[in-house]
């Protein structure tokens, strides 16, 4: 304890020196802690790299190319030791409170100085990138605590499984930092760090580090374990640190860098206040418990896609339906489908029991158009129906990519659950709950179990006979860490629909029997199951166009895919591609349902115009 007091106390001074000052003291060796944050509260900080100049355009546009953990203040000339935006007196050899030196990309010796090496620099150039600390002050004022600080830690700093993006010789993931926020302030530290894009701005993760590829937390790669309080949660910032991952990657026979956590002091304030009220802000969601995930949209975004759920969310035929709906399902599950990379839809409800084939039109067109967008959006896409109508589905398939409807194919599977571990083998890889091979399972209108095992319709009928145990793979999902579920549907006796059983039991005609008992992580309710499904197509879309949903999908490493928009929006559903489908379906038999107590069939061809009226409405709000 002996030993830190004078630390703690140089650090308590430092906060409020101007930069000049604590500059003079790094130059004359007169600090006695290992890194600068809390340093000159309210000044920016940078990362520094130094390299040979023939290196220097390529690092340049490395740094253009993956700006979140590499935001370029300043590039100086060769030879030049100052750096006149961001200080008027500094000099760079001296006035970092740590060096470390490179040679071939091994780090061979940390350095309190570099002027025994101003010859070699001469030829050399200094990069100045942006820093994390700049924004703890910012931080701190909205409430939020940093940590590290309180700890007089420096700040943990973990690599990634992320690549960055590769110029030239500069090939390698990106770093990190993971700061530990309290639950109900992580709205407040995004909202702080969001306009700060010269100091990485938002968080690019938030929830459980196995998303990046960090195995343990209390194993960093830089800096400190910091410890976490009860009810923090890890928030990972991209870190400058990419640099000095970049400077081994390149083998340069000679390269500086800052020692992780003792940066550059600027005299440069930081005024990138955050702005509470503007629609371009972040909302932070929480989108999965096990293992935790949150993600970020802009505010606008958010609103756009809760008009989406608030449109589909009428009650066609006055069976109570509105009592089933849940705020803000449709946004976290279309989130949470954003972050997937494999999908399993299923669909397939046998209404027309004393016929063939047995299922309705409600459900398919729906689940094609969720297909097309997250196929267009790069994900691996699959469904899995009944086995007496796999046959038929793969001909609805082809026939909807012959008909333009769907670009690429999809698998159609079948599963009959034959044993008790069928479902953890049919999700996951050998039957291992770490090697998951969806990431998402999404039902939309397809018959769910009732609490007493059987499967009913609306009026009560048992239609077991008719449906496969698909309702075992979202039983067996809940147990497994990285799946995520979806159902969508518009009477309660849907698959997933479990999660609002309660309220099926209460308000929808013959409830008590024929209310789903399985639930998903997220239900999306509609007045038809297909309009659901185009929610969620459209809600992609504007997800995957939002500039802050953009930035965290691919944490701020490589340049936006905002320019594919309109390859995004060709997949989006239509008038004209919903009656194509219908006419598919028609064409293979399948007929319209009825819609609880209508008197007349609201989702088939004989209303077209009120389906017609649907798909218009969504996509005035999307596009």
């Amino acid at each position: 304890m002996a030993t830190k007091a004078p630390g703690m106390v140089c650090l308590h001074l430092l906060r409020s020196l101007v930069p000049a000052a604590v500059r003079c003291l790094i130059r004359h060796n007169r600090i006695h802690v290992r890194n600068t944050s809390g340093m000159s509260a309210g000044y920016n900080q940078a990362n520094v790299v130094i390299l040979h100049k023939s290196l220097a355009e390529d690092f340049e546009k490395f740094c253009k190319a993956n700006s979140g953990p590499l935001p370029l203040l300043y590039r100086s000339k060769p030879g030049e030791w100052k750096c006149p935006p961001l200080s008027s007196d500094a000099d760079i050899r001296t006035d970092c409170l740590l060096y470390r030196k490179y040679e071939h990309g091994v780090y061979t010796e940390s350095l309190a100085s570099l002027e025994s090496y101003s010859e070699q620099m001469k030829d050399m150039v200094t990069f100045y990138l942006g820093c994390s600390f700049s924004f703890e002050d910012a931080v701190q004022k909205l409430g939020v605590p940093v940590r590290n600080v309180e700890q007089g830690q420096n700040v943990s700093m973990y690599k990634t499984a992320v690549p960055c993006h590769g110029i030239g010789r500069f090939s390698c993931n990106l770093v990190v930092t993971m700061r530990p926020i309290p639950q109900d302030k992580l709205e407040a530290a995004v909202t702080a760090t969001h306009p700060m894009k010269k100091y990485h701005g938002a968080p690019v993760h938030i929830g459980s580090s196995d998303y990046l590829g960090i195995k343990d937390l209390q194993k960093t790669d830089y800096g400190d374990a910091v410890q976490m309080h009860p009810g923090d949660v890890p928030v990972f910032w991209a870190c400058g640190v990419t640099g000095v991952e970049a400077v081994i990657s390149c083998k340069s026979p000679l390269a500086f860098t800052h020692s992780p956590g003792c940066m550059f002091i600027t005299d440069v304030k930081n005024e990138d206040a955050p702005d509470p009220c503007t629609t371009e802000g972040p909302v932070v969601e929480q989108i999965s418990s096990d293992p935790i995930h949150y993600s970020l949209v802009s505010r606008r975004t958010a609103e756009k896609i809760r008009l989406l759920e608030e449109i589909v969310g009428i009650d066609p035929g006055n069976r109570g339906i509105t009592n089933l709906l849940m705020k803000d399902e449709l946004l976290k599950s279309c989130l949470s489908l954003s972050h997937a990379k494999s999908i399993l839809i299923t669909t397939g409800f046998p209404t027309h029991y004393q016929q063939v084939p047995p299922e309705e039109t409600d459900g398919p067109p729906g689940a094609l158009a969720m297909a097309a967008m997250l196929q267009a959006l790069g994900k691996t896409v699959a469904i899995v129906t009944d086995g007496h109508a796999i046959d038929m589905n793969k001909k609805i398939v082809a026939d909807a990519i012959e008909q333009g409807v769907l670009k690429t194919s999809v698998p159609v599977l079948s599963y009959t659950g034959e044993t008790p571990d069928c479902a953890l083998k049919f999700l996951c890889e050998d039957g291992d709950p770490a090697a998951p091979r969806f990431d998402h399972l999404v039902a939309i209108e397809r018959a769910g179990r009732a609490q007493d095992g059987n499967y009913y319709n609306a009026r009560k009928i048992n239609i077991k006979h008719l449906v496969d145990p698909i309702d075992d793979l979202f039983v067996a999902a809940q147990t497994i860490p990285g799946i995520t579920t979806t159902g969508v549907g518009d009477g309660g006796n849907e698959l997933g629909t479990g999660k609002v059983k309660e309220a099926v039991k209460k308000y929808i005609r013959n409830g008590d029997t024929i209310a789903c008992d399985v639930a998903a992580d997220f239900t999306v309710i509609a007045g038809v199951s297909n309009w659901g499904g185009y929610a969620v197509s459209c809600a992609l879309y504007l997800l995957n166009t939002c500039e802050i949903h953009d930035r965290y999908l691919r944490k701020a490493v490589g340049f936006p895919r905002l320019t594919e928009g309109d390859a995004w929006a060709s997949s989006l559903p239509s008038i004209q591609k919903e009656e194509k489908l219908l006419t598919i379906l028609v064409n293979h038999g399948i007929r319209s349902g009825v819609t609880g107590n209508l008197a007349m069939e609201v989702d088939g061809l004989p209303f077209y115009n009120a389906h017609s009226d649907m798909i218009k409405r969504l996509l005035e709000v999307t596009v």
